[in-house]
């Protein structure tokens, strides 16, 4: 519930606050709590001694597994963009009759985050490993919960203050649920191809990939279905499927403004929604959110019918 009651504290804000320097701070927390947001991730990873050592053990196996249920999902969401919905024509033309109320240097703070992301996350990891013996894993809790409480805030801020954006809605209609369908199938594929590529049974490849960023629901179910060792590949592969999404975000965006959403897929409704909305911009969220809410409610569903289908 926490996105849904943020984002709308955030829109209500945006809708009643007519201060411009309002928004240039509300632009500026939300660039601090991504940075925090993400050296708390690469923390938690580095603390927790189990993941680090299993990754050492089947961590390849997963990195590929993660890596090729991307690239398909971005490949069949590119799909969907040249050919049913372009949302690069969509975004220009809305970006002519939208005013984007003090946070239209969107764009120019991109410049900084190519950088900033990956190295924010990549120094938690290492301060984990690091003083894995001082910080328990448990501290790191409240400061995450902390930054993604300011993201959503910031960003429904954002979505209220361009009253404009839901037109765009009008313009996509139904048709943007193709893009986590597209998610899905790519997802699918991806732990398909990639369980064949390393002689791995298809239930733990494609089972692991088609939790799409829902890395507890797919390791507590895989471990209850297979054992510790096969759960830990559906923890592994959806928690590498967040880094390398964060890791390649400059790269993503560059194919396709649907590309950073693909990676994120049901981790959009929450973790990776702020990271990509730096990206993909403001007039995108929305469908990003969406995204990542129907991805999200459907992955408990898809997993046992996948887990059975390959077994």
């Amino acid at each position: 519930m926490i996105p849904f009651v943020c984002l709308s504290i955030g829109i209500m804000l945006g809708l009643t606050v007519k201060n411009e320097r309002f928004f240039i701070y509300s632009d500026k927390a939300s660039t601090l709590a991504l940075i925090l947001l993400m050296l708390v991730i690469g923390l938690g990873i580095g603390l927790d001694k189990s993941i680090m050592d299993n990754f050492i053990n089947i961590g390849v196996n997963c990195v590929i597994i993660a890596i090729s249920a991307i690239a398909f999902s971005v490949f069949f969401t590119f799909i969907i963009e040249k050919t049913i919905l372009p949302l690069n024509k969509l975004v220009f033309a809305l970006s002519e009759n939208i005013q984007l109320n003090g946070l239209n240097k969107e764009n120019k703070k991109k410049s900084n985050l190519v950088w900033i992301m990956p190295t924010s996350i990549i120094a938690g990891l290492i301060s984990g490993i690091l003083l894995r013996a001082v910080i328990l894993s448990s501290y790191t809790d409240s400061f995450f919960t902390a930054a993604l409480i300011v993201l959503y805030i910031c960003v429904g801020i954002s979505q209220g203050a361009n009253k404009e954006v839901l037109s765009y809605f009008k313009l996509v209609g139904f048709k943007v649920v193709l893009i986590p369908m597209a998610i899905l199938l790519g997802s699918l594929i991806g732990g398909i191809v990639s369980g064949l590529i390393l002689n791995l049974p298809l239930y733990i490849s494609a089972t692991s990939a088609a939790g799409m960023s829902f890395y507890s629901l797919t390791g507590a179910y895989m471990t209850q279905q297979y054992g510790v060792e096969i759960g830990t590949y559906g923890f592994i592969v959806n928690v590498m499927r967040e880094f390398f999404t964060i890791l390649m975000m400059p790269l993503l965006i560059k194919v396709s403004p649907g590309a950073p959403i693909a990676g994120g897929a049901a981790g959009n409704m929450d973790t990776m929604l702020a990271p990509i909305t730096k990206f993909v911009g403001i007039n995108l969220s929305l469908v990003t959110l969406l995204t990542g809410v129907i991805l999200t409610f459907s992955v408990p569903l898809i997993l046992p019918v996948v887990s059975l289908f390959f077994q």
